[in-house]
């Protein structure tokens, strides 16, 4: 049954990513990307990497992609007269060459399945169930083990806040 629901899991990554793909409207390619990104949320929590899959829904589905909507959405067309009103958001490019795109995703699989292939991956050479979750391991590594990095981090982000603040608050004052 894992099988099946994993199958269908890559076959509705696979056809959304392909809609992305042909579609040549932006904002339904916007939200094909949507779907693309919640199959791959499935397809980690089929690999039990739940902090992955919570990640990429909270950052990619719900940060990313609604700011790439909003994008779309609120854009205006620079010339009015070359408005086409009934394909609205219809972004079209000169350059049709298929050539390049098959060779750099070749190239870029090839890679990938290598790694796949090669890796040890331990977790599954173990054959029964580990018992803590990912994010009961990532959350005890950051409060042990990598707390100083983790605090020198939320720091240095804070210190990056305050001054992206101040330097948009100096500029709005001039």
């Amino acid at each position: 049954m894992v099988q099946i629901v994993f199958y269908l899991f890559i076959l509705f990554t696979l056809g959304s990513a392909l809609a992305v793909l042909l579609t040549k409207n932006v904002l339904y390619a916007a939200f094909f990307l949507l779907l693309t990104l919640l199959g791959v949320a499935g397809l980690f929590v089929l690999a039990g990497a739940d902090f992955l899959a919570v990640s990429q829904i909270m950052i990619y589905v719900g940060g990313v992609l609604v700011l790439v909507i909003f994008g779309v959405m609120l854009t205006h067309k620079t010339d009015a007269s070359k408005t086409d009103y009934t394909h609205p958001n219809v972004i079209l490019t000169g350059h049709r060459s298929w050539l390049w795109a098959l060779l750099i995703a070749g190239g870029i699989f090839s890679v990938l399945y290598t790694a796949l292939v090669r890796g040890n991956f331990v977790l599954l050479n173990q054959g029964e169930k580990f018992d803590r979750s990912t994010v009961d391991t990532i959350g005890r590594q950051l409060m042990t083990e990598y707390l100083i990095p983790f605090e020198i981090t939320g720091v240095l982000l804070l210190v990056a806040l305050i001054g992206a603040t101040t330097i948009a608050a100096s500029s709005r004052t001039k």
